[in-house]
C-alpha cells in the first residue's frame, strides 16, 4: 500500500497566454482549448499524487461563466481531493485576467478523475490523500458522494448501493 500524502503535495498551477489560435471569432478562448488547458493541469496534479501516469476516466460538468478573451492571462489551479484505489478526484479552479486593465475574474471550475496505470495500462494502486484545511475536508467528505453519482450516471453503479448519495439526498 503506497504511503498517504498530503493533499497539497499535489497542487499545480499553470498559467496561459490566450494567442489568436486559441480563440474564436469573437476573440473569445475556445472551449475546447479551455478543456485541453484544463486537462493538462489536472493531470499533473494526479502524475505528482500518484507517481503514475495516468489517464483522463471523466470531467464533471463544465460551465463557461465568463468569457476568456484574446490577451488574457489563464491561470488554473488543480489538486487532488480524493483517491479511490486507483483513481483520484481533481479539483480546478480557472481565473482570466486582464493584466493591463488589472482585471481578474473567476471563470470556470470543474472536478475531473483519472486512473493511475502501470506500463502497460492496467490500473495501479494510489496512496491515499491526507486533506489538512477546511476547504480540503469538505472536498475531500463529498468527493465520495461525486464518485457514487459519476457511477450511477455512467450505469456502472445500481443507485440502491450508492448509500452516501442516497444520504445526502434524502431518498429512501
Amino acid at each position: 500500500m503506497p504511503q498517504p500524502k498530503l493533499a497539497r503535495e499535489s497542487m499545480t498551477v499553470m498559467t496561459e497566454m490566450v494567442l489568436p489560435n486559441d480563440t474564436n471569432t469573437l476573440n473569445n478562448l475556445m472551449g475546447g482549448r479551455l478543456l485541453h488547458f484544463m486537462d493538462i493541469a489536472a493531470a499533473i496534479a494526479a502524475q505528482k499524487h500518484s507517481n503514475r501516469i495516468v489517464v483522463t476516466a471523466s470531467v464533471d460538468n463544465v460551465s463557461f461563466a465568463e468569457p476568456i478573451r484574446l490577451g488574457n492571462i489563464v491561470t488554473m489551479k488543480a489538486q487532488v481531493t480524493r483517491a479511490f484505489s486507483s483513481s483520484m478526484e481533481v479539483f480546478i479552479e480557472v481565473w482570466a485576467e486582464d493584466i493591463p486593465a488589472g482585471i481578474r475574474v473567476s471563470t470556470n471550475s470543474a472536478f475531473y478523475t483519472f486512473v493511475a496505470v502501470d506500463q502497460s495500462g492496467r490500473p495501479i494502486e494510489v496512496p491515499a490523500v491526507v486533506p489538512e484545511t477546511d476547504e480540503e475536508k469538505e472536498r475531500y467528505a463529498s468527493a465520495l458522494r461525486r464518485r457514487q453519482l459519476r457511477l450511477v450516471l455512467a450505469g456502472r453503479m445500481n443507485p440502491i448501493d450508492a448509500v452516501e448519495l442516497r444520504e445526502y439526498l434524502k431518498v429512501e
